[in-house]
């Protein structure tokens, strides 16, 4: 079983030429809404890949809650742990270039009211299993939930974003710790030239296993007892990289729940997060299972 503590939002997604610098209007094109939420995104991602998964998160009473909720209750995720609160739903306001690249803004809403007593709530009669949390609600709560994994045995897996100031102090706690490059240079304080290096010196120091996402170039690990990995992403011309990170989180989460070691659950999640580069949107550009295990068979 995997326990996502983390966010739920409803993604406004614009599409533009290009993305605008500060002070800059942009004309755009096509605007949509969808679900999402790095929290929500994780979750949807690790159910696809045939995980069973609850949902721990809180939506506001208002209209855009039944559409951030839709396709995570549509696969199936337990959603019994959702809290529902007075005030808006969270918000990601996205804009996405013709390259695929994109910026977003996120708008907390209700994901702001998550506490450590929700974390006391949904994990304290938890034993083992997996925990998958993300840093877009309060950090206090992340911390409960990180404190409570040790104690009962669950094996913590934190993704370092969106990376926050206290991100340094909290990434210790987890037994697995994904960030992307940017993120891993910001908790370190070293560049892509010194990543490897950057890489074992922190699994070692902090006795937990450390995956860096790369984009195209795939991903790396190194774990604490000095072994490293690194597997490729497929080859893609994206469309929207919007929720890339999150189907590799997740599908990462359902590999290791399902027992794969640790290299096989990241080839299976590379291969994930390069197709959902395919397809605009966060969650319904996921891919199931089956079209995962197709792209890995060639």
């Amino acid at each position: 079983m995997i326990t996502v503590f983390g966010s739920t939002n409803l993604d406004q997604v614009g599409t533009v030429s290009r993305l605008p610098k500060p002070g800059e209007t942009v004309a755009g094109g096509t605007f949509s809404m969808a679900a999402g939420g790095k929290g929500a995104n994780q979750a949807l991602a690790a159910r696809r890949a045939g995980a069973e998964v609850r949902h721990v998160s809180a939506v506001g009473k208002d209209a855009f809650a039944a559409l951030a909720l839709d396709l995570l209750e549509k696969d199936g995720v337990d959603l019994s742990a959702l809290k529902h609160v007075d005030g808006p739903t969270g918000i990601a306001m996205i804009f996405v270039d013709g390259h695929g690249e994109n910026v977003i803004a996120v708008l907390p809403g209700a994901n702001g009211t998550m506490t450590a007593a929700d974390a006391d709530a949904a994990l304290a009669q938890v034993n083992g299993g997996i925990l998958l949390l993300q840093q877009e609600i309060p950090q206090a709560a992340t911390e409960r939930a990180l404190d409570l994994a040790r104690q009962n045995g669950i094996t913590a897996i934190l993704n370092t974003a969106p990376f926050l100031d206290t991100t340094k102090a909290l990434a210790p706690k987890a037994d697995i710790l994904i960030a992307n490059e940017t993120e891993f240079a910001l908790l370190t304080g070293r560049g892509i030239d010194e990543l490897d290096a950057a890489m074992a010196d922190w699994a070692k120091a902090h006795d937990q296993t450390v995956i860096v996402t790369l984009g195209g170039d795939g991903a790396r690990a190194a774990t604490a007892d000095g072994k490293t990995i690194s597997v490729p992403a497929l080859k893609v011309t994206p469309i929207d990289t919007v929720g890339a990170g999150d189907t590799f989180c997740g599908y990462l989460a359902a590999g290791l729940d399902a027992g794969l070691e640790l290299e096989a659950a990241m080839q299976r999640a590379a291969v994930a997060a390069s197709l959902a580069c395919l397809k605009p949107g966060a969650q319904p550009a996921i891919p199931m299972a089956d079209e995962v295990e197709a792209a890995m068979r060639g």
